[in-house]
């Protein structure tokens, strides 16, 4: 079971949320609550796999919940950091982009198809990034522009092989683990250890990093297209 905590200070928004994913056989709603302390208490506490947060809260808003929670569940015991999906009204703000910066694995708008939030909380519960498809593009935009002194150095980005940076471009095309495995006609297995390889030697903490710091170094420019699918070869 994905184990998922709601915050919102809206009820009515919680209560709705909360029936909805409660109706799929494979999500659990183990809490709910209307503000960032209780929030980040309540993940610190109880684990869960997923907390889906408003990025807008009197108080504490989603930013800060979710750079605590990310935070504190880094280091724990099973290895298992809590993953934040941000819920918000917006397509592309600077809340938003300070909540992936802050450690959030995607977002998703309030007003999306409930089959769409569905499949946002299993891809981040399974490690995946989710960034809504309607403002996907806006949001690499917006990543692109901004500076970050963080990125990897050089030498880090020269230690990836050329299958690595090829996997790390179709992440930040947004290509799950599966369609990178099509794409490039490996077993998953294979695109899983690349995968995780990158993520190693540039410290990545999830799949939103990664596509932010590849369109941010250069790697990937907004105007790109999906590369040519290549011939059948070796992983």
């Amino acid at each position: 079971m994905i184990r998922v905590v709601l915050v919102d200070d809206e009820p009515i928004v919680r209560s709705g949320i909360a029936m909805l994913l409660s109706g799929e056989p494979d999500i659990e709603v183990i809490g709910d609550v209307s503000d960032g302390q209780d929030a980040v208490a309540l993940a610190v506490r109880a684990r869960p796999d997923v907390v889906i947060t408003d990025v807008r809260m009197p108080g504490m808003d989603g930013v800060e919940t979710t750079r605590r929670i990310v935070t504190a569940t880094a280091a724990g015991a099973d290895d298992r950091p809590v993953k934040v999906l941000v819920l918000t009204t917006f397509h592309v703000d600077k809340a938003v982009y300070a909540a992936l910066r802050a450690g959030a694995s995607g977002f998703i708008l309030k007003d999306a198809a409930p089959t769409e939030l569905v499949a946002a909380v299993r891809a981040i519960a399974s490690g995946e990034a989710w960034l809504d498809p309607a403002v996907a593009r806006r949001l690499i935009d917006e990543f692109a522009l901004r500076p970050d002194s963080g990125l990897p150095s050089s030498e880090e980005f020269g230690s990836l092989t050329g299958r690595e940076r090829e996997v790390l471009v179709l992440i930040a095309h947004g290509l799950s683990n599966p369609e990178i495995s099509d794409y490039l006609v490996v077993s998953e297995g294979t695109t899983k250890t690349h995968v995780s390889r990158i993520f190693a030697k540039l410290g990545f903490r999830d799949r939103a990093q990664a596509i932010a710091t590849a369109y941010k170094s250069g790697l990937v420019q907004p105007e790109d297209q999906l590369p040519p699918r290549p011939g059948a070869r070796p992983g």
